[in-house]
């Protein structure tokens, strides 16, 4: 060949190469597919959904129920896909096989916590939880109501409650216990066993339990990579939580909560602050690793927004999965960006109830992330609520919506000692609109 030739032929071998090494990596399929976790000796399944069919557009939708929790997905140069769990730090870090399917781990993203990872895979195209189409058992009971559940621990624990509904094989509900709800759970009734499980992006939960022959159930709830914990459980339409007005309060003689922390701005947070004083100040005790802190922060964040014209103020107090300022100003960060968080944002420290006590001086002791005080306009405690019951639990949200709302409104309208009559907070329309 001459060398004119060969010169003329380099330009198109280098487009060709170029074009080899620009082939786009496969991306995750659009539509509905079907997860598993590995779970010591469970499989706990879950199911999502994408939309997208590239990462720029991308929205990865974790289907629990009637929950749709949504996530972006960021694709690596080498293939992998990242998505992480919004303002938890982890995330699902996953390869596509030559067959499309996905496998991965569930990682913690917390420096150093050692939690280890939760493998997984995921096939396309799959609808279904636990049992595939056709081969359902025909369950021996309904688990329709409400349940007392007694969980199995060396320690004294209280109860929790499961509302439960079933339809045919099909079974939905949520339990809950003092630090909240366990978001929307979804599963099965297979002849006298039953599973329930739900990924909403914190750790995977899963219930595997039998119904006996007195009617009781009992079984085993486990909590991902944190715990797993046994339970018996009768149906009892009166079952109730503890009094979660009662389980957290001031010590006697004291009237007010006493704290200085440092705020994630730079500067030093304390009810004493010339801001706070004559407010009616909601502190909010966090985690961002706590899915009811989080569910929390979506009731309060628009709440505050809302009504901190009428001589209203907040704290959130982050106690983290890390004993590191830089680090809580990263997650608290995320969270006041995810949710619109006008109100101050302080750090209490690790993730840990004994140090939150020993931060909020005052209180018997903090009982659950989250805790709720409501503060009056003398900066005197009025109220004290543990956990948060999300939308799901029906009549327990709207209740505490009620209530939270009847109280601040009597709040605004108590005068403040520090200004004139004349400048007592009055009701808005955006309180009225959420009532």
């Amino acid at each position: 060949m001459k060398i004119k030739s060969i010169i003329r032929l380099l330009p198109l071998a280098a487009l060709a190469a170029g074009s080899a090494l620009a082939t786009p990596k496969p991306f995750i399929k659009e539509g509905i597919w079907r997860g598993e976790f590995n779970v010591a000796e469970d499989r706990v399944p879950f199911n999502f959904e994408v939309k997208g069919r590239t990462p720029d557009e991308a929205v990865f939708t974790l289907l629990n129920g009637t929950r749709r929790d949504d996530f972006h997905v960021r694709q690596e140069e080498d293939g992998t896909l990242f998505i992480k769990m919004n303002t938890y730090d982890a995330a699902i870090v996953a390869r596509i096989d030559d067959e499309g399917h996905i496998s991965g781990v569930y990682k913690s993203l917390v420096p150093r916590a050692n939690l280890g990872d939760l493998p997984f895979t995921a096939e396309y195209g799959k609808s279904y939880r636990f049992v595939e189409p056709g081969k359902d058992v025909a369950p021996k009971a309904n688990l329709t109501g409400k349940w007392n559940i007694n969980v199995i621990t060396k320690e004294k624990a209280a109860n929790q409650v499961a509302l439960l509904r079933q339809e045919g094989n099909r079974l939905t509900g949520v339990t809950l216990a003092i630090t909240g709800d366990s978001r929307e759970l979804e599963g099965t009734v297979q002849g006298d066993e039953f599973f329930l499980s739900g990924f909403t992006g914190p750790s995977p939960k899963i219930i595997h339990g039998r119904i006996n022959a007195d009617g009781g159930i009992e079984g085993s709830i486990g909590l991902g990579i944190y715990r797993n914990q046994k339970f018996t459980a009768v149906r009892d339409d009166q079952a109730e939580l503890p009094d979660l007005y009662k389980l957290t309060y001031l010590k006697e003689g004291q009237k007010t909560l006493d704290f200085v922390l440092p705020g994630i701005d730079g500067k030093p947070i304390s009810l004493k602050d010339d801001k706070y004083k004559g407010k009616v100040t909601i502190v909010e005790i966090i985690g961002t690793w706590c899915p009811n802190c989080t569910d929390q922060t979506v009731f309060f964040a628009p709440w505050f927004r809302a009504n901190k014209q009428r001589g209203v103020e907040a704290i959130a107090i982050g106690f983290e999965q890390k004993d590191d300022l830089d680090y809580a100003k990263y997650t608290l960060g995320a969270l006041r960006k995810k949710y619109g968080i006008e109100y101050d944002l302080a750090f209490g420290g690790l993730a840990d109830k004994k140090v939150a006590t020993e931060r909020l001086k005052g209180i018997n002791y903090l009982a659950a992330f989250p805790t709720t005080f409501i503060i009056d306009r003398k900066g005197e405690v009025r109220e004290i609520y543990t956990g948060y019951t999300g939308t799901i639990t029906g009549k327990y949200y709207e209740d505490y919506v009620k209530r939270f709302n009847q109280l601040l409104d009597q709040l605004i309208a108590e005068p403040n000692p520090y200004a004139q009559a004349s400048q007592v907070g009055t009701p808005s329309p955006a309180l009225a609109a959420l009532n």
